[in-house]
């Protein structure tokens, strides 16, 4: 019960993360460079998020594995290793990002020392809070996390907004104080609540493990050694997972395969295209993994499984995969038409004109990829056995070296779309991979749910015919034509939209009936 209530709070601050990102990027877009934007976005939050990974994350694994009954005196000092872990490493990257990347030029992104020192020095007064972060997280402390993180990204949003409209001349000052103060917020949320609460009768009645505000300092108690043997093991895995999580800012950072300008269209590109994914296509597999790892046995075989479930399961997936990828159609064909539109209103001419109405139109083919994936691997983590599970993490591995290989590469070649291109091809193999292991899985049985992927021929050929409409409309009436022809731009795509819409409910009517009965009742369940 409490993993449950935990998932949903995780991606509400996800997803708040990324709209007030959004709209902050928007707001600006306006006043500031894209080159100041790409190195605030990419360089500076890579160099903060490095030190912080790399000083924190194997300690969250191991203290938060486990039971919460422990010997909690000793995980809190285990947890205080990572502020001079954070210095460490705030020390060394400081030093490789003034000293050994390209320094940006200052008149254009003027006081660039001072934004490392101060990505640096926030990630070290963040790590000053991690041992209270373990045990508010241990203790399914839900409210305190969502408080906290939403009371930080509104002052740190507040404060940008401000500098922004009074001093835009300060250039990297804006960001490096909006992000002290971020850190900050989110540190004293965290201590003005456990000295609150520690003491006091709820926790008490809680019977909480720490007593008093003391006990959270670090003590000469030795450390729990399990604890420490196991973050050591974390922490040998932790670079690896750093560098395939962060690859392309990696591939931008330190190979110089863009400009600064570049980085920040393609960071905003990259955010807004996201968006979709997190908002959509998240919730749908999260709730579904659960689905399938409940109706069918991990491991087993069609033929071991009992046949009404494997049935329903079969129906539920090819559904599933219908739905992700009309979704997926329908963003691809119109995304194409409008990105140059949507840019223009979002960030004005700096994001419509360049490279920006070409990333987007990539990234609305990737959200294509990522929706079909994103069922696809749902489905087959939800079965796979230890072994299988083993064997895939080293597909994975040895996929997303490729993949920076091939960002690298395709990047040098086409600029920024180059790295879209990149990760369309590491989702077509995912994609290959785990309709590979479906098809197997069925292939005993008379159910056939890869069916989903093929749309019916009247909806196709709707989508083609609507393709070549928008296309046409814009290069007619897009975009620097006045508002009446971006007017009747928009009109032109909202009425292939609606003939697509009317030709999706007439020709997919058990997909109709199953979103009706999955998302539509549910949502008017929770509305009374």
């Amino acid at each position: 019960g409490g993993t449950r209530k935990v998932l949903p709070v995780r991606l509400l601050s996800q997803v708040l993360f990324r709209v007030v990102t959004f709209a902050l990027n928007a707001f600006t877009l306006r006043y500031l460079s894209r080159e100041l934007i790409g190195v605030v976005n990419v360089r500076l939050t890579l160099l903060y998020s490095t030190v912080v990974f790399l000083a924190r994350e194997a300690f969250r694994r191991a203290c938060l594995s486990g039971s919460a009954k422990r010997n909690w005196t000793k995980t809190i000092n285990l947890l205080w290793l990572t502020v001079p872990l954070g210095v460490f490493w705030s020390l060394i990257l400081g030093l490789v990002w003034l000293h050994l990347l390209e320094v940006p030029d200052p008149s254009v992104v003027p006081h660039y020392q001072a934004g490392v020192v101060a990505f640096g020095l926030s990630a070290i007064i963040e790590l000053l809070g991690e041992p209270l972060w373990v045990l508010a997280q241990a203790h399914l402390f839900v409210r305190l996390k969502v408080i906290a993180e939403s009371l930080s990204i509104v002052s740190k949003c507040i404060l940008t907004v401000t500098l922004v409209i009074l001093y835009p001349h300060w250039g990297l000052y804006i960001f490096s104080l909006a992000q002290l103060l971020y850190v900050s917020v989110l540190v004293m949320c965290y201590v003005i609540y456990f000295v609150m609460f520690l003491g006091s009768p709820e926790a008490t009645k809680k019977s909480f493990p720490v007593a008093r505000v003391k006990a959270l300092l670090p003590s000469f108690t030795f450390v729990n050694w399990k604890e420490a043997r196991l973050t050591w093991s974390f922490f040998k895995q932790s670079f690896l997972k750093q560098i395939l999580t962060e690859g392309e800012r990696y591939v931008m950072t330190f190979l110089n395969v863009l400009n600064f300008g570049d980085q920040g269209v393609y960071d905003i590109v990259n955010n807004l295209g996201s968006l979709v994914a997190r908002f959509i296509f998240l919730p749908i597999e999260e709730s579904f993994y659960v689905f399938f790892a409940k109706v069918l046995e991990r491991g087993k075989t069609v033929k071991d499984q009992k046949q009404d479930d494997v049935a329903m399961a079969a129906n539920v997936l090819e559904l599933l995969l219908k739905l992700v990828l009309l979704i997926g159609l329908t963003i691809t064909v119109f995304g194409y038409a409008y990105s140059q539109l949507a840019l223009d209103i979002y960030g004005g001419s700096m994001l419509s004109s360049g490279t920006g109405p070409d990333l987007l139109r990539c990234y609305s083919l990737y959200v294509l990829f990522l929706a079909v994936n994103g069922i696809t691997e749902c489905f087959t983590s939800a079965l796979m056995c230890k072994e299988e599970v083993d064997r895939y993490n080293f597909v994975m591995l040895a996929l997303s070296f490729i993949f920076l290989c091939i960002s690298y590469f395709l990047t040098h070649w086409y600029g920024s779309v180059g790295f879209i291109l990149a990760n369309c091809f590491n989702m077509g193999i995912r994609i290959a991979h785990s309709t590979h292991y479906i098809h197997h899985f069925f292939r005993e049985s008379s159910h056939r749910p890869l069916r989903g992927l093929l749309p019916s021929p009247a909806l196709l050929l709707v989508y083609i015919i609507s393709a070549v409409v928008t296309a046409f409309s814009e290069v007619l009436f897009c975009c620097d034509k006045g508002w009446m022809a971006r007017l009747i731009h928009v009109s032109t795509g909202a009425l292939c939209l609606a003939a697509t819409l009317v030709t999706m409910f007439f020709s997919e009517t058990k997909l109709v009936h199953f979103v009706r009965s999955q998302f539509v009742s549910r949502y008017l369940k929770k509305g009374t």
